[in-house]
């Protein structure tokens, strides 16, 4: 059993101990993956997801400092800059794709409306000259059509089911016309876990788009978003 099955991202030592009290539980160190399979840049990039994700900006900022010459990221307010600055960087046939949380309903005021379904197939397969690709930047894959695959560049569209505030991340539920709390722990890791997945599908760089919010609306208030970008350029994300 590896170690790393500990770590904040998988969550499951209550779950290895209830397995250790019953009996059913063996270890079998010859089981452990000592060396990863995945490429050092790959490995680079979870490790910073995950302390982006764990609050640890010391740790964020270390793991960006390593990233930033070889994997760019960079965050902006403003979502035609960031689709100016993934166009800018592919190179190539290198693919490039939006993506958001299955939760993030308030992003429909940027045209962007995880209610419509994706097809994976046209997202991921279709042309640039084809409109439901992913080279148009108009349909937002959420973390179930993204799972598992990957692009080279990608667009991370962050809304405000997942917020800092006071240094925490705070869990959100977009439900009738205003956001609720998330409060169940399990509803709180996939939320977190889910933008696990988007922050990890590009494999050469990813661009955050953080909105600025609307003080005229309340389920888009600038105080659910600020917090979040401030937190990110602060660990070292460049503006684009």
């Amino acid at each position: 059993m590896s170690s790393s099955l500990s770590g904040s991202e998988y969550d499951v030592e209550d779950a290895i101990e209830r397995l250790s009290q019953g009996g059913r539980l063996v270890e079998d160190s010859r089981l452990h993956l000592a060396t990863s399979m995945r490429s050092f840049r790959s490995e680079r990039v979870s490790a910073f997801v995950k302390a982006l994700l764990d609050c640890d900006d010391a740790e964020a900022r270390e793991h960006l400092r390593h990233l930033a010459a070889r994997y760019p990221v960079a965050v902006t307010r403003d979502l035609s800059r960031a689709k100016a600055w993934i166009r800018g960087h592919a190179r190539g046939s290198e693919q490039y794709g939006m993506v958001a949380s299955s939760q993030a309903m308030r992003l429909k005021p940027h045209a962007i409306d995880v209610r419509v379904s994706v097809d994976p197939i046209h997202w991921f397969l279709g042309e640039r000259s084809d409109t439901r690709s992913s080279y148009y930047l108009e349909d937002a894959a959420t973390e179930f059509q993204v799972q598992g695959l990957e692009v080279d560049w990608a667009c991370v569209t962050w809304d405000a089911d997942l917020r800092l505030q006071n240094g925490r991340w705070r869990h959100h539920s977009f439900r009738g016309d205003a956001w609720t709390n998330v409060n169940k722990p399990d509803r709180q890791r996939y939320l977190l876990n889910a933008y696990r997945v988007l922050l990890t599908r590009a494999r050469q760089g990813m661009v955050l788009f953080v909105p600025p919010g609307d003080p005229g609306d309340p389920t888009r208030q600038p105080a659910f978003y600020d917090e979040t970008f401030e937190y990110l350029t602060n660990v070292g994300v460049p503006t684009a």
